[in-house]
């Protein structure tokens, strides 16, 4: 059996399993229901069958049901092989009825070999003020299917969980006292016609021009405006379309990342997150650090730059070699000399720095550091003494995956003890080009407003 943490992932070969939701049961803890949801590549249901839920217990197709539940456990059958070529991934989710997942202790996932009943992963769940959640999904990869531990939170409840991946759902308010569900059989949403406004999240919140994307090549542009949208829509979730944060970001420049440089994945990567510090973000600008044997800062990325930023700077370490250090040719001003980089993963030390940038450069917003590796980490005890220390700091720490390999302390953060507030989110995915805008914003944004709740009321942010 593996132990998860957020946003590891794990083979699976069974052909059938059971998703099980344990939680510690009692008087005054909510009610929790388990639902599935069966999503196309686009991340979105075919039709309302595609929701399995309490009150459509079975999949028309018999590849997904509700098993039941009893005191402090709800289950789900998933059959692998019965489910159609175009699912791509199965989200296991969870509803709280009466409270929120804050008082619902005890809350974990177990994936179970439905077969010879082992128990093949768990997955801890934290939460606070979320009353619905994706607790894990099944999804292909490469002919077979892995589980990937998620815990994304949604403060509106199953139906918004619903809605966001495709479905309209009928609400029912229920009886005072009575405890119902709010929550009838779901009817499918329609596409949105390639040429629709989109519909501003938040109660009329739009995205906010940024000055200087007028200058970028309209495809760009174009990529901008849709991109943050979704940005809002991840904020709105959460009940934080207006939330402000200063947005840095590192980028793991070390010699394994080479041919993710090489592919354009990083600049891919670079480009998507602009969208986050142009809605977060009061000038529209990220602060953006390198590192690998060494941090180096870069010049600050403005939105109208980002064509030329992205030439210039996203570039993977080098070594010396042999001889003098002569300097390289054809090097612009403010462009790294990457060769004093180096190739090797030294997360420590671009954490202090970014931390003495931080203490140094006050601001009346959080910090929002988004932070690009894909693992080598090895200095555990260094990384986990930084963070430790900025667990006192008006600062959020957003580590992604870019692979599945030796993530080491960064994993362990979300069940770490001896922290005021849990200033530390992690995920890794495996192929990130893959991951559809929408669902890269909804996890790059899940922890930052908990964190931002609990920081506020240990007295970190005013």
């Amino acid at each position: 059996m593996t132990i998860l943490s957020k946003g590891a992932n794990v083979p699976v070969v069974a052909s059938a399993v059971r998703a099980v939701l344990d939680w510690s049961a009692g008087s005054g803890v909510p009610d929790v229901d388990a639902s599935a949801l069966l999503l196309t590549r686009g991340g979105r249901v075919r039709s309302d069958e595609d929701f399995v839920f309490y009150n459509q217990p079975r999949h028309a197709s018999g590849a997904v049901s509700h098993v039941g539940k009893r005191p402090g456990s709800d289950s789900l059958d998933v059959h692998l092989g019965a489910l159609g070529p175009d699912v791509e991934r199965v989200a296991l989710c969870a509803s709280a009825d009466g409270g929120t997942f804050g008082q619902v202790p005890g809350l974990c996932l177990r994936l179970l070999d439905s077969a010879s009943g082992a128990e093949l992963a768990r997955f801890d769940i934290a939460a606070a003020t979320e009353t619905a959640l994706v607790g894990g999904e099944l999804y292909r990869r490469d002919g077979g299917w892995k589980f990937r531990a998620v815990g994304q939170g949604y403060a509106s409840g199953l139906a918004g969980l619903a809605t966001d991946f495709g479905i309209s759902v009928d609400e029912e308010q229920p009886a005072a006292g009575s405890g119902s569900r709010p929550v009838t059989v779901p009817n499918p949403a329609p596409a949105p016609s390639p040429d629709a406004s989109p519909v501003h999240a938040g109660g009329g919140s739009r995205p906010r021009l940024t000055k200087g994307e007028e200058n970028l090549p309209m495809e760009m542009r174009e990529r901008l405006s849709l991109r943050k949208q979704q940005v809002l829509v991840s904020l709105s979730k959460h009940g934080v379309p207006e939330l402000r944060a200063r947005v840095v970001l590192v980028l793991d420049a070390s010699g394994s990342m080479g041919g993710l440089y090489r592919r354009g994945t990083v600049a891919g990567v670079t480009e998507r997150m602009v969208a986050v510090a142009a809605q977060l973000d009061d000038d529209g600008e990220m602060q953006a650090w390198t590192f690998a044997s060494n941090p180096a800062r870069l010049p600050d990325l403005a939105v109208g730059d980002l064509p030329e930023w992205l030439r210039l700077h996203v570039r993977v370490g080098q070594t010396y070699g042999f001889g003098r250090r002569k300097p390289p040719r054809g090097l612009v001003p403010g462009q790294i000399d990457m060769r004093a980089v180096g190739i090797q993963n030294e997360e420590q030390k671009v954490i202090a720095e970014v931390r003495a940038f931080v203490r140094a450069h006050p601001v009346p917003d959080p910090t929002l550091v988004l932070f690009f590796s894909d693992g080598g980490v090895h200095r555990n005890q260094e990384i986990e003494q930084e963070l430790r220390a900025a667990a006192e700091e008006p600062v959020f720490w957003q580590f992604v995956g870019l692979g599945s390999s030796q993530y080491g302390v960064l994993e362990r953060f979300d069940t770490m003890p001896g922290r005021r507030v849990d200033n530390v989110g992690f995920f890794a995915v495996d192929d990130i080009e893959r991951i559809s805008d929408q669902e890269l914003y909804d996890r790059v944004l899940s922890e930052f407003p908990s964190w931002l709740r609990a920081a506020r009321q240990a007295g970190i942010l005013r």
